[in-house]
Protein backbone atom coordinates (compact mmCIF):
# COMPACT_ATOMS: atom_id res chain seq x y z
CA UNK A 1 0.00 0.00 0.00
CA UNK A 2 1.25 3.41 -0.72
CA UNK A 3 3.21 1.96 -3.93
CA UNK A 4 2.82 4.48 -6.93
CA UNK A 5 1.58 3.19 -10.32
CA UNK A 6 5.06 3.47 -11.92
CA UNK A 7 7.55 1.57 -9.50
CA UNK A 8 6.61 -2.26 -11.12
CA UNK A 9 4.43 -3.13 -14.15
CA UNK A 10 0.97 -3.59 -13.68
CA UNK A 11 1.43 -7.34 -14.24
CA UNK A 12 3.39 -7.46 -11.50
CA UNK A 13 2.10 -9.27 -8.63
CA UNK A 14 3.05 -10.52 -4.90
CA UNK A 15 -0.05 -10.90 -3.46
CA UNK A 16 -3.47 -12.79 -4.59
CA UNK A 17 -6.97 -14.01 -3.49
CA UNK A 18 -8.94 -16.83 -4.57
CA UNK A 19 -12.11 -18.26 -3.74
CA UNK A 20 -12.74 -22.75 -3.16
CA UNK A 21 -15.17 -23.54 -5.46
CA UNK A 22 -18.62 -24.45 -3.66
CA UNK A 23 -20.61 -27.54 -4.81
CA UNK A 24 -23.31 -25.26 -6.27
CA UNK A 25 -20.09 -24.60 -8.87
CA UNK A 26 -22.57 -27.38 -11.33
CA UNK A 27 -24.83 -24.23 -11.31
CA UNK A 28 -22.98 -21.43 -12.74
CA UNK A 29 -23.99 -19.05 -15.09
CA UNK A 30 -23.04 -19.83 -18.44
CA UNK A 31 -24.22 -17.95 -22.10
CA UNK A 32 -23.98 -21.24 -23.81
CA UNK A 33 -25.20 -24.57 -22.81
CA UNK A 34 -22.08 -27.02 -23.18
CA UNK A 35 -22.81 -29.10 -20.07
CA UNK A 36 -22.40 -28.74 -16.45
CA UNK A 37 -18.62 -29.11 -15.05
CA UNK A 38 -18.28 -31.05 -12.11
CA UNK A 39 -16.88 -30.00 -8.82
CA UNK A 40 -14.20 -32.11 -8.53
CA UNK A 41 -12.98 -30.88 -11.79
CA UNK A 42 -13.14 -27.37 -11.48
CA UNK A 43 -11.45 -28.29 -7.89
CA UNK A 44 -8.61 -29.84 -9.64
CA UNK A 45 -8.45 -26.51 -12.40
CA UNK A 46 -8.90 -23.91 -9.46
CA UNK A 47 -5.84 -26.03 -7.59
CA UNK A 48 -3.54 -26.10 -10.15
CA UNK A 49 -4.35 -22.57 -10.96
CA UNK A 50 -3.72 -21.27 -7.53
CA UNK A 51 -0.15 -23.48 -7.44
CA UNK A 52 0.66 -21.85 -10.61
CA UNK A 53 0.35 -18.35 -9.05
CA UNK A 54 2.31 -19.37 -6.24
CA UNK A 55 5.08 -20.57 -8.49
CA UNK A 56 5.16 -17.59 -9.94
CA UNK A 57 5.61 -15.80 -7.00
CA UNK A 58 2.72 -15.25 -5.81
CA UNK A 59 1.62 -15.28 -2.02
CA UNK A 60 -2.28 -16.79 -2.41
CA UNK A 61 -4.81 -16.10 0.14
CA UNK A 62 -7.56 -18.91 -0.33
CA UNK A 63 -11.15 -17.95 0.86
CA UNK A 64 -13.84 -20.33 2.00
CA UNK A 65 -16.19 -21.60 -0.43
CA UNK A 66 -19.57 -19.55 -0.55
CA UNK A 67 -22.49 -22.29 -1.39
CA UNK A 68 -24.82 -19.80 -1.89
CA UNK A 69 -23.03 -18.26 -4.56
CA UNK A 70 -22.13 -20.60 -8.12
CA UNK A 71 -20.08 -18.36 -9.82
CA UNK A 72 -17.90 -16.96 -6.34
CA UNK A 73 -14.96 -18.69 -7.32
CA UNK A 74 -14.64 -15.49 -10.13
CA UNK A 75 -13.61 -13.27 -7.46
CA UNK A 76 -12.78 -10.67 -10.00
CA UNK A 77 -15.98 -9.93 -10.74
CA UNK A 78 -17.01 -8.36 -7.51
CA UNK A 79 -14.08 -6.19 -6.93
CA UNK A 80 -11.21 -4.66 -8.43
CA UNK A 81 -7.27 -4.40 -6.47
CA UNK A 82 -4.84 -2.15 -6.90
CA UNK A 83 -1.18 -0.78 -4.96
CA UNK A 84 -3.64 1.84 -4.68
CA UNK A 85 -7.11 0.67 -2.75
CA UNK A 86 -9.88 -1.74 -3.93
CA UNK A 87 -12.75 -1.06 -5.60
CA UNK A 88 -16.07 -2.96 -4.49
CA UNK A 89 -18.10 -3.72 -7.72
CA UNK A 90 -21.43 -4.04 -8.62
CA UNK A 91 -21.72 -6.90 -10.50
CA UNK A 92 -24.49 -7.22 -12.98
CA UNK A 93 -25.78 -10.78 -12.62
CA UNK A 94 -29.02 -10.80 -10.10
CA UNK A 95 -27.52 -14.22 -8.72
CA UNK A 96 -24.34 -12.46 -8.35
CA UNK A 97 -25.65 -9.48 -6.22
CA UNK A 98 -23.90 -10.89 -2.88
CA UNK A 99 -20.71 -11.93 -3.98
CA UNK A 100 -19.37 -8.17 -3.21
CA UNK A 101 -20.69 -8.28 0.61
CA UNK A 102 -19.06 -11.44 0.55
CA UNK A 103 -15.57 -10.42 0.03
CA UNK A 104 -15.52 -6.64 1.76
CA UNK A 105 -14.23 -7.45 5.08
CA UNK A 106 -11.41 -9.45 3.64
CA UNK A 107 -10.40 -6.25 1.31
CA UNK A 108 -10.99 -3.88 4.02
CA UNK A 109 -8.59 -6.40 6.16
CA UNK A 110 -6.07 -6.03 3.15
CA UNK A 111 -5.87 -2.49 1.93
CA UNK A 112 -6.41 0.70 3.49
CA UNK A 113 -8.53 2.71 1.08
CA UNK A 114 -12.10 0.41 -0.07
CA UNK A 115 -14.15 2.70 -2.69
CA UNK A 116 -17.61 1.05 -3.18
CA UNK A 117 -19.37 1.26 -6.95
CA UNK A 118 -22.90 3.29 -6.22
CA UNK A 119 -26.14 2.28 -7.62
CA UNK A 120 -27.79 2.26 -9.89
CA UNK A 121 -25.13 1.36 -12.27
CA UNK A 122 -23.27 -2.66 -12.81
CA UNK A 123 -20.09 -3.14 -13.29
CA UNK A 124 -17.85 -6.90 -13.91
CA UNK A 125 -14.33 -7.05 -12.98
CA UNK A 126 -14.06 -9.39 -16.09
CA UNK A 127 -14.95 -6.27 -18.13
CA UNK A 128 -11.84 -4.25 -17.06
CA UNK A 129 -8.52 -4.78 -18.17
CA UNK A 130 -5.29 -3.04 -16.44
CA UNK A 131 -2.77 -1.38 -18.81
CA UNK A 132 0.16 0.24 -17.92
CA UNK A 133 -1.36 4.09 -19.15
CA UNK A 134 -5.46 3.29 -18.57
CA UNK A 135 -7.87 0.92 -17.26
CA UNK A 136 -9.90 -0.09 -19.92
CA UNK A 137 -13.97 -0.81 -19.04
CA UNK A 138 -15.93 -3.18 -21.58
CA UNK A 139 -19.50 -2.26 -21.73
CA UNK A 140 -21.27 -5.67 -22.10
CA UNK A 141 -24.88 -7.18 -20.91
CA UNK A 142 -23.08 -7.23 -17.24
CA UNK A 143 -21.46 -3.83 -17.27
CA UNK A 144 -23.58 -0.63 -18.09
CA UNK A 145 -22.71 2.77 -18.98
CA UNK A 146 -24.02 4.31 -15.71
CA UNK A 147 -21.72 1.59 -13.83
CA UNK A 148 -18.40 2.21 -16.29
CA UNK A 149 -18.97 6.09 -15.16
CA UNK A 150 -19.31 5.44 -11.51
CA UNK A 151 -16.60 3.67 -12.17
CA UNK A 152 -13.94 6.15 -13.88
CA UNK A 153 -14.79 8.57 -11.17
CA UNK A 154 -13.67 5.50 -8.27
CA UNK A 155 -10.79 4.97 -10.31
CA UNK A 156 -9.65 8.26 -10.55
CA UNK A 157 -9.48 8.36 -6.47
CA UNK A 158 -6.60 6.22 -6.69
CA UNK A 159 -4.84 7.93 -9.22
CA UNK A 160 -6.22 5.99 -12.89
CA UNK A 161 -7.36 7.06 -15.45
CA UNK A 162 -10.21 5.13 -16.91
CA UNK A 163 -12.09 4.60 -20.13
CA UNK A 164 -14.58 3.29 -21.84
CA UNK A 165 -14.54 0.47 -24.67
CA UNK A 166 -16.88 -1.72 -26.17
CA UNK A 167 -17.44 -5.10 -25.83
CA UNK A 168 -17.86 -7.49 -28.80
CA UNK A 169 -21.92 -8.67 -29.16
CA UNK A 170 -22.00 -11.83 -28.51
CA UNK A 171 -18.64 -11.68 -25.76
CA UNK A 172 -19.56 -12.40 -22.08
CA UNK A 173 -16.73 -9.87 -20.42
CA UNK A 174 -14.11 -7.55 -22.50
CA UNK A 175 -11.53 -9.73 -21.08
CA UNK A 176 -13.13 -13.05 -22.81
CA UNK A 177 -11.63 -11.55 -25.46
CA UNK A 178 -8.04 -10.21 -24.84
CA UNK A 179 -5.69 -9.54 -22.22
CA UNK A 180 -1.92 -8.18 -21.74
CA UNK A 181 1.06 -9.88 -22.10
CA UNK A 182 3.54 -7.11 -21.71
CA UNK A 183 3.29 -3.36 -21.53
CA UNK A 184 2.81 -2.56 -24.81
CA UNK A 185 1.61 -5.79 -26.20
CA UNK A 186 -1.99 -7.16 -25.97
CA UNK A 187 -3.16 -10.63 -26.68
CA UNK A 188 -6.77 -10.41 -28.52
CA UNK A 189 -9.27 -12.00 -31.20
CA UNK A 190 -9.48 -10.64 -34.31
CA UNK A 191 -13.14 -9.72 -33.77
CA UNK A 192 -11.92 -7.41 -30.76
CA UNK A 193 -8.86 -6.21 -32.50
CA UNK A 194 -10.63 -5.24 -35.36
CA UNK A 195 -13.01 -2.53 -33.45
CA UNK A 196 -9.46 -0.75 -33.25
CA UNK A 197 -9.70 -0.50 -29.42
CA UNK A 198 -5.73 -1.81 -29.17
CA UNK A 199 -5.14 1.14 -31.84
CA UNK A 200 -0.92 2.18 -30.69
CA UNK A 201 -0.49 -1.06 -29.44
CA UNK A 202 1.04 -4.10 -30.64
CA UNK A 203 -1.65 -7.54 -30.93
CA UNK A 204 -0.97 -10.57 -31.62
CA UNK A 205 -3.86 -12.45 -32.88
CA UNK A 206 -4.88 -15.84 -31.24
CA UNK A 207 -4.84 -18.41 -34.00
CA UNK A 208 -9.01 -19.13 -35.28
CA UNK A 209 -10.48 -21.65 -33.66
CA UNK A 210 -8.74 -20.67 -30.36
CA UNK A 211 -10.40 -17.34 -29.56
CA UNK A 212 -11.23 -18.49 -25.65
CA UNK A 213 -7.27 -18.33 -25.60
CA UNK A 214 -7.49 -15.04 -25.60
CA UNK A 215 -8.35 -15.00 -21.97
CA UNK A 216 -4.72 -15.30 -21.00
CA UNK A 217 -2.78 -13.98 -17.87
CA UNK A 218 0.43 -12.48 -17.59
CA UNK A 219 2.01 -12.88 -13.90
CA UNK A 220 5.18 -11.69 -13.01
CA UNK A 221 7.73 -13.37 -15.67
CA UNK A 222 5.13 -16.04 -17.04
CA UNK A 223 1.57 -16.14 -19.18
CA UNK A 224 -0.85 -18.43 -18.38
CA UNK A 225 -2.99 -19.94 -20.92
CA UNK A 226 -5.26 -22.63 -21.20
CA UNK A 227 -4.35 -25.98 -22.04
CA UNK A 228 -6.81 -26.98 -24.60
CA UNK A 229 -5.22 -24.25 -27.00
CA UNK A 230 -1.60 -25.41 -27.86
CA UNK A 231 -1.64 -23.00 -31.42
CA UNK A 232 -2.28 -20.18 -29.41
CA UNK A 233 0.64 -21.18 -26.49
CA UNK A 234 3.30 -22.44 -29.05
CA UNK A 235 2.76 -18.93 -30.45
CA UNK A 236 3.84 -17.07 -27.76
CA UNK A 237 6.56 -19.35 -27.10
CA UNK A 238 7.99 -18.23 -30.14
CA UNK A 239 7.18 -14.56 -29.25
CA UNK A 240 9.63 -14.81 -26.40
CA UNK A 241 7.00 -15.85 -23.39
CA UNK A 242 7.24 -18.28 -20.86
CA UNK A 243 3.92 -19.93 -21.23
CA UNK A 244 2.43 -21.80 -18.42
CA UNK A 245 -0.15 -24.39 -19.56
CA UNK A 246 -3.34 -25.26 -17.24
CA UNK A 247 -6.73 -27.05 -17.81
CA UNK A 248 -9.71 -24.53 -18.48
CA UNK A 249 -11.85 -26.92 -20.09
CA UNK A 250 -14.15 -27.34 -16.59
CA UNK A 251 -14.54 -23.61 -16.26
CA UNK A 252 -15.09 -23.08 -19.57
CA UNK A 253 -18.38 -24.42 -19.35
CA UNK A 254 -19.78 -21.63 -16.92
CA UNK A 255 -18.24 -19.24 -19.60
CA UNK A 256 -14.88 -18.55 -17.01
CA UNK A 257 -11.56 -18.36 -17.81
CA UNK A 258 -7.75 -17.69 -16.25
CA UNK A 259 -8.15 -14.34 -15.41
CA UNK A 260 -11.45 -14.65 -12.96
CA UNK A 261 -10.41 -16.69 -10.45
CA UNK A 262 -8.08 -14.26 -8.71
CA UNK A 263 -7.70 -10.75 -7.25
CA UNK A 264 -4.22 -9.98 -8.37
CA UNK A 265 -2.20 -7.18 -6.82
CA UNK A 266 1.20 -5.84 -5.81
CA UNK A 267 1.90 -4.61 -2.26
Amino acid sequence: MGTTMSSFPVYSFDNAIVRLPPVSVTQGLRAEDRGAPTHEGVGTEHRLYVEALQAAGVAVEVLPALEAFPDSLFVEDPALVFPEGAILLRPGAQSRFGETAAIEQVLRRRFDKVLSLPAPGFADGGDVLVTPDKVMIGLSDRTTQEGADALIALLAELGRKGVIVTTPPGVLHFKSDCSLLDASTMLATARLAASGVFDGLRVLLVPEGEEAAANALRVNERVFVGADYPRTAAMLEAEGYSVVRLPTGEIAKIDAGLSCMSLRWHS
